[in-house]
């Protein structure tokens, strides 16, 4: 009788706030969001991808035209990381998928100024992001009150989302 073949073990890859990872299919990328946002990009013929948990939508002062000193903190940086990495990685970005999660409001019992909704900030400019580097964007789970689980499986290129308010695991939309 014949071996069994079986999908290798995956390996298991956890982003604290300000960190991206890129890789292939090998991997699975959980975080935990609050009012952060993960921006995904993944190729599916190549089973690459790439996720971001950033806790800006950008600096408060403009960086230097040196590139060198891009931080995941925030959103436009991690997503230039992301991009450079792919890139780098023979990955074509212009047949990516983009996928993005979180902005969560922290403070619903709270009336914040606009200037304060950080959570909402973040979700615009990832959105923003992505369309001015021509990525389309096929799922997202955005806003709302609390806390989410992510977890990203680069083969499949599927998002499992666990929000605390809902109570519940679902699938992304894709």
């Amino acid at each position: 009788m014949g071996k069994l073949e079986r999908d290798p073990p995956v390996i298991d890859i956890f982003l604290d706030p300000g960190e991206y990872f890129v890789g292939d299919h090998r991997y699975q990328v959980r975080t935990l969001l609050g009012s952060c946002v993960s921006m995904i990009v993944w190729h599916p013929r190549l089973q690459f991808g790439a996720m971001s948990h950033f806790l800006l939508a950008q600096r408060q002062r403009p960086l230097s035209s040196d590139a060198e000193g891009l931080d995941g903190k925030y959103a436009d940086e991690s997503l230039q990381l992301m991009l450079r990495e792919l890139m780098h990685a023979g990955v074509p970005v212009e047949q990516c998928q983009a996928k993005v999660f979180g902005g969560g409001n922290m403070f619903p019992d709270h009336a914040l100024p606009e200037a304060l909704k950080v959570g909402l900030h973040n979700g615009q400019a990832a959105l923003a992001l992505c369309k001015l580097h021509g990525l389309t964007v096929v799922a997202q789970d955005l806003f709302g009150d609390g806390h989410r689980e992510i977890i990203f499986n680069v083969r499949k290129g599927e998002v499992w989302v666990r929000q605390t308010a809902a109570g519940c695991v679902r699938p992304s939309e894709n």
